[in-house]
């Protein structure tokens, strides 16, 4: 007797199981799904299905849904026939910007009102025939989402203050960034990011890969002060593409990384290691890279760095001090060590009881482009002043952003280069010094540069 037949039919599937095998797929294998049978056909536009999608790739919730009033399906269609392009971005993009405008509603609720409305696809595309170069997707995600920020004060991204120097990065908006769109020769096809009125600073961002640049890599401009080519630019690099320069902006915003001042956003960069603590003290430092008053040619690395004393709440009325003094220990990457001694901290002298806490920020300039500092405070107690007695400052580095030289520069040298390690390009062949080759990028392990220490203010 023939056996019975085991083979068993899309169509006498339970729904349940096949819901929940369907519920692990991405949207195009939903789509595909869709084909193979007029079963799953008829689950394809099943409702769940496409919530978990909405909200995957475009961060919807019910209340969307509900405002628009259309099923899951149809909410998951419009949104990709208009954004379709960017689904591997805009997830990301739009948390990053959900969490930005979180925080600032918080901290610095001034900054909402200057962002701008998102671009429609087709300002971008005029845009992109206004400079004749194509923007990148995540940049053009980011700008859907918001196009930029009003040219106000403070600007979104970031600032930074001295006692006569000021900072802050607006977050241009593309009209605005277009008509500052480079063709000149050492910043051919750059697009600028940020503009700080004050210092005329601006973060640009390279649309094609041109003059030592990598595409879409963003950096600050250097003008190379000993060449007598005026297109020799040096770049501090601080960012391989929009995405990941936005996004950790963001994250260090809101993960408490910068420090809000004033009602703004200042770059400072608080390492966890740098804290130290002394009986009833203790003092942390944060620090900053100013790129406005660097340059790599000659070597002069400008820092800037924050520090707070604290005296702990629990101390004893008799602990109350007066700091006298500051000593520092100042290490370069090329090796050289150097001492500095002075009275009090920043022209003051500050007196901590339990409690209270002390701030101040000052600046150093290095020949060299990673160095780290350490040192102590002398304090004497107010009871009694022959009770001298030290506090720690923990050692925190200063370290430049990894910067590269233009092709012009390193053209001039070929003729008496030998390669180095770092001077491959992606395929592992030497750079020949062409247009398109990346120029040489350094950082914090470069050779010791020529030349004497930069003068110095701490």
């Amino acid at each position: 007797m023939a056996a019975a037949s085991t083979e068993l039919r899309m169509d006498q599937l339970p729904t349940d199981p096949l819901l929940h095998i369907l519920s692990y797929l991405d949207f195009r294998d939903l789509m595909h799904c869709s084909f193979v049978s007029r079963r799953l056909n008829e689950l394809f536009k099943h409702n769940p299905l496409w919530k978990s999608q909405c909200y995957k790739h475009w961060l919807l919730t019910d209340a969307d849904r509900l405002r628009i009033g259309v099923s899951w399906f149809c909410l998951f269609k419009q949104y990709y026939s208009d954004l379709g392009r960017y689904i591997q971005y805009y997830a990301v993009l739009k948390r990053a910007w959900e969490q930005l405008k979180s925080f600032l509603q918080q901290r610095c609720p001034r900054m909402i009102a200057s962002l701008k409305e998102g671009a429609t696809e087709v300002e971008l595309n005029d845009i992109e025939a206004q400079i004749g170069c194509k923007l990148p997707d995540d940049y053009r995600c980011s700008y859907r989402i918001h196009n930029g920020q009003k040219l106000v004060i403070p600007g979104l991204m970031g600032s930074m203050s001295l006692s006569n120097h000021y900072r802050s990065e607006v977050l241009l908006d593309v009209e605005t960034a277009a008509g500052g769109f480079q063709q000149r020769k050492g910043m051919r096809r750059c697009l600028p990011l940020t503009f700080c009125f004050h210092t005329g600073l601006s973060q640009y961002m390279a649309l094609e890969p041109a003059e030592g640049r990598r595409m879409f890599e963003s950096f600050y401009p250097c003008p190379d002060q000993t060449a007598q080519d005026p297109s020799a630019i040096d770049m501090f690099i601080t960012g391989s593409c929009f995405l990941e320069w936005f996004t950790t902006y963001v994250h260090n915003v809101v993960t408490g990384e910068y420090p809000i001042i004033r009602d703004q956003i200042f770059r400072y960069v608080h390492d966890k290691s740098c804290v130290a603590t002394t009986d009833d003290i203790t003092v942390s430092v944060s620090t900053s890279f100013l790129p406005e008053l660097s340059s790599v040619h000659p070597p002069h690395f400008f820092f800037t760095y924050r520090i707070r004393i604290e005296m702990s709440s629990s101390a004893s009325p008799e602990a109350a001090c007066q700091l006298d003094s500051r000593y520092w220990k100042i290490t370069t990457s090329d090796g050289n060590v150097e001492e500095v001694q002075g009275p009090g901290v920043v022209g003051e002298f500050p007196v901590m009881t339990p409690g209270k806490i002390h701030e101040y920020a000052s600046c150093t300039t290095f020949s060299t482009p990673s160095e780290y500092m350490e040192g102590h405070y002398t304090f004497h107690r107010l009871a009694n002043k022959e009770e001298v007695f030290h506090v720690a400052i923990p050692r925190f580095h200063m370290v430049c952003p990894p910067f590269r030289e233009p092709v012009v520069r390193t053209q001039k040298t070929s003729a008496s280069y030998t390669p180095r390690f770092d001077d491959h390009d992606d395929d592992g062949e030497y750079c020949d010094g062409d247009g398109d080759d990346f120029g040489d990028l350094r950082g914090i392990n470069m050779a010791a540069l020529e030349g004497a220490w930069c003068p110095r203010h701490i």
